[in-house]
């Protein structure tokens, strides 16, 4: 009887990719189950945390850094473009759109390729409400491409969110 030597599958960049982010998509479905921290009352006329241009990124960062803004009390103004991990900060309670903000929504995606990860999508739906819920459902959390909707526009599809003063 001959034994072969145990032999390492192929690691494929797909294979690496995914060995790289398990960990990650675990980590952030447990912070974005966990409650965030209660709103902290402002004191005074508390200067605004403006989100101006925001490309997104990691969604697990981000979860934490609305976490953080939800935190702060201060009111947050997202302004510009905000876009990809960016949504999630549209739906805080202390936030409102720039009249002329531009939001943009697509797939999440291990960065450097087109494979989207599983729970992301779900981890970031979690954020949204009404219309735009139904569109990332039905539509965006599928497509690699960016679709832009303007401040107007979201506010029409979930009428919570509030749009800033000029």
């Amino acid at each position: 009887m001959t034994t072969r030597p145990l032999t390492m599958p192929r690691l494929t960049p797909a294979r690496l990719a995914m060995s790289r982010l398990l960990p990650l998509v675990a980590a952030a479905l447990v912070a974005a189950l966990l409650p965030g921290p209660a709103l902290a009352q402002p004191r005074g006329k508390a200067e605004p945390i403006i989100i101006l241009n925001n490309k997104g990124g990691n969604v697990l960062e981000a979860v934490q850094y609305r976490n953080r803004l939800a935190a702060s009390g201060r009111p947050v103004q997202v302004r510009g473009y905000c876009r990809s991990a960016c949504t999630i900060y549209t739906t805080l309670p202390n936030a409102c759109l720039g009249p002329n903000a531009i939001i943009g929504f697509h797939a999440p995606r291990i960065p450097g390729t087109t494979i989207i990860p599983p729970l992301v999508d779900e981890i970031m739906g979690r954020f949204y409400r009404g219309g735009i819920l139904r569109k990332w459902n039905s539509e965006w959390k599928h497509s690699l491409k960016m679709h832009k909707i303007s401040a107007r526009d979201y506010v029409r599809l979930d009428p919570q969110t509030k749009l800033c003063p000029r």
